[in-house]
């Protein structure tokens, strides 16, 4: 038999699966953008009012003279390539930059590609900061350095009109001072010499008239529009992917359960031993939701969080690479909580589990004999044995969930601690000029992201470890061999045996028992015969109507049904010949009518009021206000015990199959009705084979054969009159029912 494993019940939905990672991928590329647009707003649109990048897309003759003042000819060579000369008035440009109505600037020029730009920013950020390395070296008053806009921490607040004073200063300049200032400037930090480099692009746009609240406005606009974009787009994800993660979810639990419940209804009793009613239950409801509800949360939260850490692990590298090692202590100290946790709470979890079944196996025998418990006043008792399972339940769920609470704080603990760490190092960072604040926020919110990440994971693998136990009892259901096995191809009846059944040398023992239910039975029901079994309780008689349709099979022996061995028939092919009526007459929800046509839903209507008619359920039926469309509530519960067995007998009828089994079916009726029924079934099912489990001899005393069953083996077999004479073991039953009268008439 081929194991059924649970990733087998995600084949039909790989492509929703695919389809939701990939938009989980979108999700969290839209997630790791906004802290990154953040730090542009921060360290473009307020730091540096807006301004981009350093090489200016325009600049002043007068200030280009001085950036380029300290150039070699080939970064001279770099500004003349990439920056076009406009002479004064020119129209293109007279609105965007007012300076050049009087003087002549220059433009950068247009499609000029990134790799050009990031040289162009490189070479005016330098040497921005070689001009001010220059100033420091000649001048030592504060008063001056401050007038030409410099500090000694290195913070500028440049004027344009005190730089064009700087020319004739540049000129006295020896050499070798130049030579220091731009060794000083190599030294200075990229991201220094980049706020030193802006600051003086933004006294380039002041000179050419711009308006730099405007550009710092238009810029932080820009970018809060493309963070409302990136927003809509990944809250779009967000909801597809709950909308596929559901169906995903409630496809995969539709067909589990559809698999276990088809699976319990080709169980033998053997197999219902084995799993109790209660524990079938909770299987097919509870654990399939517990696995509904994992592979839900699996699919939103699972494939995202590893994209999300992972991501933002690698967008916290592009910022600084200072830092990652405070993301590793944080993740250090959440695995060691999780892995504690786990330790302690899973072989709970597996305890919850069967203590499920065991309180849904005492609701379901309390709600089941509630007659019986209110007739006996046993109603404190019961609630004595609830109360203890429930509490076992209450107990190690509150000890699951408490235990479990401890993670939730444990982890933002972890999280408040880690920003704090993040900006103490930051802190320091900042003030050494190697990192800016905007990054350092968005270091902050992708350490949260990692953090986050790793709490969705640890939420999966809470439910994880509860989701395997689950996985594992519905296993054990789907992967639970049947011990009756249909044979590949169905054997042909024997045209010449149409309804006969035949036992022989049959043997019986129940599984795990010592002793045998039934030893050596051979007998032979006839069609157009009544075949009657009779005996004290305990000596077989259900056990052996229940080997007819294979509930259980014989442990030695065989059965014959229409000439051939039911172990070579399909089980649909061997139940389509018998007309079954159980010890205990079981009614679905539903009407009348699709309770006697359940066996046959062909049946026409005429057939199935005869079928009634000889159930004598005529009666009871036409006193109804809607006759065969009167509801059957659950449980049969609004018809009497006789009525249900009637109504059960005519069931069986309907099917109009060539063997009857009425197994005890008679119990309930009284003696009229009986009498009644068995002179109707007598008259209208001739030809076909009746076999009858009785208690009453009255039932059974007219039938062509009765076999009399003691401690599981054949005593007697014999009309009544011949075994009234010749079997004592009946002589007793029919002493202990009849009076001395009828005896000696019989006799």
């Amino acid at each position: 038999m081929t194991k059924i494993k649970m990733r087998t019940y995600y084949k039909p939905f790989v492509a929703l699966i695919i389809i939701a990672i990939t938009l989980l991928f979108i999700q969290a590329m839209c997630d790791l953008k906004l802290p990154d647009y953040m730090s542009e707003i921060v360290n473009v649109g307020i730091q540096s009012n807006g301004i981009e990048q350093v090489a200016p897309n325009a600049i002043s003759e007068k200030s280009l003279n001085i950036i380029t003042y300290f150039m070699d000819s080939n970064e001279i060579s770099k500004i003349q390539e990439n920056y076009t000369k406009l002479e004064i008035g020119d129209n293109k440009y007279k609105d965007t930059y007012p300076l050049n109505k009087d003087e002549s600037i220059y433009v950068l020029k247009e499609n000029i590609s990134k790799e050009n730009i990031e040289k162009l920013n490189k070479i005016f950020a330098t040497h921005c900061e070689i001009i001010v390395e220059v100033i420091k070296n000649v001048t030592s008053n504060t008063e001056t350095i401050s007038e030409y806009g410099t500090s000694n921490n290195n913070s500028v607040n440049l004027d344009s009109n005190a730089l064009q004073q700087l020319i004739p200063i540049l000129e006295q300049v020896p050499q070798e001072n130049i030579e220091i200032a731009k060794k000083n400037a190599q030294n200075i930090p990229e991201t220094t010499s980049k706020q030193v480099g802006l600051v003086f692009t933004k006294m380039f746009y002041e000179e050419l008239g711009m308006n730099i609240s405007d550009i710092q406005q238009g810029y932080i606009i820009k970018i809060g529009l493309k963070m409302i974009g990136i927003c809509a787009i990944g809250i779009i994800a967000a909801i597809l992917v709950g909308l596929i993660a559901s169906k995903i979810g409630a496809g995969f639990g539709r067909n589990l359960r559809k698999d276990i419940f088809e699976k319990v209804e080709s169980f033998s009793n053997k197999e219902f031993n084995k799993f109790n009613v209660a524990s079938l239950i909770t299987r097919t409801t509870n654990d399939v939701t517990i696995l509904q509800n994992t592979s839900v949360m699996t699919i939103r939260m699972l494939a995202y969080a590893p994209i999300m850490g992972v991501g933002a692990l690698i967008m916290m590298l592009g910022k600084t690479t200072n830092m990652t090692w405070t993301i590793g202590i944080g993740c250090l100290g959440i695995l060691i909580i999780i892995a504690i946790l786990f330790i302690v709470v899973l072989p709970k979890i597996k305890k919850v589990q069967k203590l499920t079944d065991k309180i849904n196996k005492v609701a379901n025998e309390n709600l089941t004999g509630i007659m019986v418990i209110r007739a006996f006043g046993t109603q404190e008792h019961e609630e004595k044995r609830f109360d203890e399972v429930n509490i076992d339940v209450m107990k190690t769920n509150k000890f699951i969930n408490r235990t479990m609470g401890i993670m939730m704080p444990s982890m933002f603990l972890i999280m408040d601690l880690l920003i704090v760490l993040i900006l103490w190092v930051g802190a320091k960072q900042i003030s050494e000029s190697t990192i800016q604040v905007g990054d350092l926020m968005a270091v902050m919110q992708y350490g949260m992201q990692v953090i986050m990440s790793f709490l969705m994971i640890s939420i999966i693998f809470v439910m994880i470890p509860r989701a395997t136990v689950s996985a594992g009892r519905i296993r054990e259901v789907l992967n639970t061999e049947n011990s009756i096995k249909e044979p590949k191809e169905s054997k042909e009846f024997n045209k010449e045996k149409i309804g006969y059944v035949e036992f022989r040398n049959v043997d019986f023992s129940y599984p795990f028992a010592d002793e045998k239910v039934l030893d050596n039975i051979n007998f032979v029901a006839k069609p157009g015969e009544t075949t009657a079994i009779i005996g004290a309780t305990g000596s077989g008689k259900s056990t052996i109507i229940n080997l007819i349709p294979r509930f259980f099979d014989v442990t030695k022996g065989e059965i014959l049904v229409n000439g051939v061995d039911v172990k070579d028939l399909k089980l649909e092919k061997l139940n389509s010949q018998i007309g079954y009526v159980p010890q205990k007459g079981n009614l679905l929800s539903g009407t009348i009518k699709t309770n006697l046509k359940y066996g046959n839903e062909n049946a026409t209507e005429e057939f199935m009021k005869k079928c009634a008619e000889i159930a004598q359920a005529t009666d009871f039926i036409e006193d109804k206000e809607e006759k065969y469309n009167s509801e059957i509530s659950q449980g049969a519960k609004n018809v009497s015990g006789g009525q249900k067995q009637r109504l059960s007998i005519a069931r069986a009828l309907v099917t109009d199959a060539p063997i009857y089994i009425f197994d005890d079916s008679f119990s309930a009726l009284d003696f009229k009705t009986d009498t009644n029924l068995r002179k109707a079934l007598k008259e209208n099912l001739g030809g076909k084979t009746i076999i009858i489990v009785a208690q009453r001899v009255s039932t059974i005393m007219n039938a062509e054969q009765i076999i009399v069953l003691n401690e599981g083996k054949i005593v007697g077999k014999g009309t009544h009159k011949e075994l009234l004479k010749n079997c004592p073991t009946y002589f007793e039953i029919a002493s202990s029912q009849l009076s001395e009268e009828e005896l000696k008439f019989e006799k």
